[in-house]
């Protein structure tokens, strides 16, 4: 007996639903962050145009394979830990779907890597490597924070590299780079402290705690705008002086905020507001990135 024809809207909605849980489950906020961040530094080191959108494709599809392996390797500890916003733990993506998804980002970021050259391919992979030890286990170490200050620190060497083959990336752009990664890592786990607490996950941010991991994060932005200011050769302008003054009162008030309150989502949000400025004040160095 032949099977009851599949109406056309539910054969299309079944894909569509299973797209809309995979971009759930590759966590976009940061996917999406770090592409934007690659693409900037892309234009501001002097990439051609064709060159930024292989850089934003390879690190983009870098990224789907860390969000992907993340949430494929923690999916029973996120059902132990009742994760209603992760749908490998809820079911409601299969596993076979995630795994298609994570071996055709991989070959895709491979092939667009290399696109890239030898050398920033190889940089870039290497990054991506790093958000698989992470997730493998790093993140349950109190080295959790080395995985981002590395990634992090190579994606301003990838750009150079893809933009100019033969020259050596600055080394305060990769130190900046560095510190933000840190940044990223305190704060992006903040949200999920008390799932990962119940499960056993014990990093970097769960050893600090919410308050500490947030002071941390201030000096770090502090540290990260020394770089940017002091970084580059030659004369420094009174513009980066300026911002190296406002950036530094906005870091102090977000420590003496969190010092006299429980940390909130405005000192959350204020942090990234901080690390906009911070991308903003790179973009004032074009000049000593091209």
């Amino acid at each position: 007996m032949s099977s009851a024809p599949v109406a056309p809207e539910l054969a299309f909605a079944r894909p569509a639903r299973l797209a809309k849980q995979l971009a759930r489950a590759c966590h976009p906020i940061p996917t999406l962050g770090v592409t934007t961040f690659a693409v900037v530094l892309g234009i501001l080191t002097g990439c051609r145009s064709s060159t930024v959108v292989v850089l934003g494709g390879a690190v983009l599809c870098g990224q789907l394979t860390v969000g992907w392996s993340n949430d494929r390797i923690d999916a029973r500890r996120d059902a132990l830990a009742g994760r209603r916003d992760k749908p490998l733990a809820t079911g409601t993506v299969p596993p076979r779907a995630v795994d298609v998804a994570i071996a055709a980002a991989v070959v895709s970021a491979v092939a667009l890597s290399l696109l890239l050259g030898v050398r920033a391919g190889l940089l870039h992979l290497a990054a991506v490597t790093c958000g698989w030890i992470y997730n493998a286990g790093a993140k349950s170490t109190l080295w959790s924070w080395v995985p981002y200050a590395v990634a992090f620190g190579a994606l301003p060497a990838v750009a150079t590299l893809a933009a100019h083959p033969d020259r050596a990336p600055s080394l305060w752009l990769v130190g900046a780079g560095a510190t933000l990664g840190v940044v990223a890592h305190l704060t992006n786990v903040l949200p999920d402290l008390a799932a990962d607490e119940r499960t056993g996950v014990r990093g970097l941010p769960h050893l600090l705690g919410a308050r500490r991991s947030l002071l941390v994060s201030c000096v770090l932005l502090v540290g990260t705008t020394l770089f940017v200011v002091f970084g580059p050769a030659g004369a420094i302008s009174p513009w980066r002086y300026a911002a190296l003054g406002v950036l530094t009162t906005l870091c102090t008030a977000g420590c003496w905020w969190t010092l006299r309150r429980l940390p909130t989502r405005a000192t959350f949000y204020g942090l990234f507001f901080v690390v906009a400025a911070e991308l903003v004040l790179v973009a004032t160095t074009t000049d000593h990135l091209r």
